[in-house]
């Protein structure tokens, strides 16, 4: 059994890993995937969502299926897409990127759409898409700058991050919480037991 239970992240994510620590899984290993993640033409948020985590879980799987010691690895990858009706928000890398975001999410309602892919040891894939409707408080000038000062949307989808000060921006949220946060962990958990991996091993008091 605890060979079945090895799990590989393949995300960089500090925020995943803390979610996935929350509910008592220790990911043997982070694989974070360095791959172009530009928008298609015309690609829905969705389907953006979708594709980019079956390619990291892809990519993961292809580096450590020859490697023996990891055999028996299920990964689970994931990638979070912001978007306002069709627009997609990039990941803030610039201030400008970030100021443009929450100038657009002022006072209007946006979607949060995380894909999660799950790879289990005999190759079999399976995948799930989360949507989110969130509703941003009108923002004033003194809020825009001053988060923008606080740097906590730095390389975060839509420019923000909901488990630190942006929360207080959040005037309604429809959905998962966890999902914003950047890893829907009901979804999540969910195929990981549908697959053989026994989520309640980790479960210890203490």
């Amino acid at each position: 059994m605890e060979l079945r239970q090895k799990l590989i992240l393949a995300s960089g994510s500090p925020r995943r890993l803390d979610l996935l620590k929350q509910v008592g899984i220790e990911p043997v290993r982070l694989m974070p995937m360095d791959l172009d993640e530009t928008p298609k033409k015309s690609e829905h948020p969705r389907s953006l969502a979708r594709r980019l985590s079956t390619d990291k879980a892809r990519a993961a799987y292809d580096e450590i299926r020859r490697d023996p010691a990891w055999n028996d690895s299920y990964i689970v990858a994931a990638d979070t897409v912001v978007a306002v009706g069709r627009r997609i928000l990039p990941k803030a890398e610039y201030l400008e990127e970030a100021s443009s975001a929450l100038h657009l999410l002022s006072g209007r309602s946006h979607w949060v759409f995380t894909g999660v892919c799950l790879i289990t040891p005999s190759g079999t894939v399976r995948q799930k898409i989360v949507e989110t409707k969130v509703r941003f408080k009108r923002l004033s000038g003194l809020d825009i700058e001053s988060y923008l000062a606080c740097g906590q949307w730095r390389g975060k989808a839509g420019g923000y991050a909901v488990q630190g000060i942006a929360g207080c921006f959040v005037q309604k949220l429809v959905g998962s919480y966890t999902n914003v946060v950047g890893l829907p962990l009901f979804e999540t958990l969910q195929l990981l037991s549908g697959e053989g991996f026994t989520v309640q091993s980790g479960w210890t008091e203490g």
